[in-house]
């Protein structure tokens, strides 16, 4: 996993693996049925590393030959929250590898006069302040949407919140930053910047319709 000062709240995870399935995922060629697949695939390699600093604590275990003291996961279980609806891609990969998950759901839509998010939806467990959350979503582009729904988190009681996509801008991951230094980014790229438009350059296109076949 690679780090660099300028971007101190970015985690770049280089994992060969990852970066190989990422090519695949960048071609405009690739069927909706393996881009699923490969968002899924590189969320779960991901979510690996993320999750590497996870507390520990002794779990008493009985094997079929006598009794010891394993390790697990302390305090409570993760919460997966997909930004809707690119971030739903990212599940369940994530979820596979830690099944015992909570998953959250934030809809966010953009006001046409504002140009600011605005929550048309949000729901995550009630104890949020005990929780460690991982907020998904493939894009951190503008990061307008990224700082709204750490807000939304941060309102809800949580402390411990990890961001995860596939592809980043620097401006995203500025104003992520700038609003939210306390939130860590891990990402699996960190492209050039963004075009007139707000798309990522050279990205993957709009990872929402390319997931769900409606571009």
């Amino acid at each position: 996993m690679d780090t660099t000062p300028a971007y101190p709240t970015l985690r770049i995870v280089s994992h060969p693996l990852i970066q190989h399935k990422l090519t695949i995922l960048r071609d405009r060629g690739t069927p909706t049925k393996i881009f699923k697949e490969l968002v899924d695939e590189i969320a779960m390699l991901m979510a690996y590393e993320a999750t590497n600093d996870l507390a520990l604590e002794a779990a008493p275990v009985d094997t079929p030959l006598e009794r010891t003291v394993g390790q697990r996961v302390s305090g409570k279980k993760l919460t997966l929250v997909p930004i809707l609806r690119a971030g739903l891609g990212m599940v369940e990969g994530i979820y596979r590898l830690v099944p015992g998950a909570r998953v959250g759901h934030i809809g966010l839509y953009r006001n046409h006069d504002t140009l600011e998010p605005v929550d048309y939806y949000f729901k995550v467990p009630g104890d949020a302040a005990e929780r460690d959350f991982f907020l998904l979503d493939p894009m951190l582009a503008t990061g307008g949407s990224a700082v709204a729904a750490v807000s939304s988190l941060k309102r809800a009681g949580a402390t411990r919140i990890r961001f995860l996509c596939l592809v980043a801008a620097p401006e995203g991951v500025r104003r992520l930053a700038g609003n939210h230094p306390d939130v860590t980014v891990y990402c699996a790229a960190l492209d050039r910047a963004l075009n007139d438009q707000g798309y990522i350059m050279p990205g993957l296109g709009d990872a929402g319709d390319r997931l769900f076949g409606t571009r």
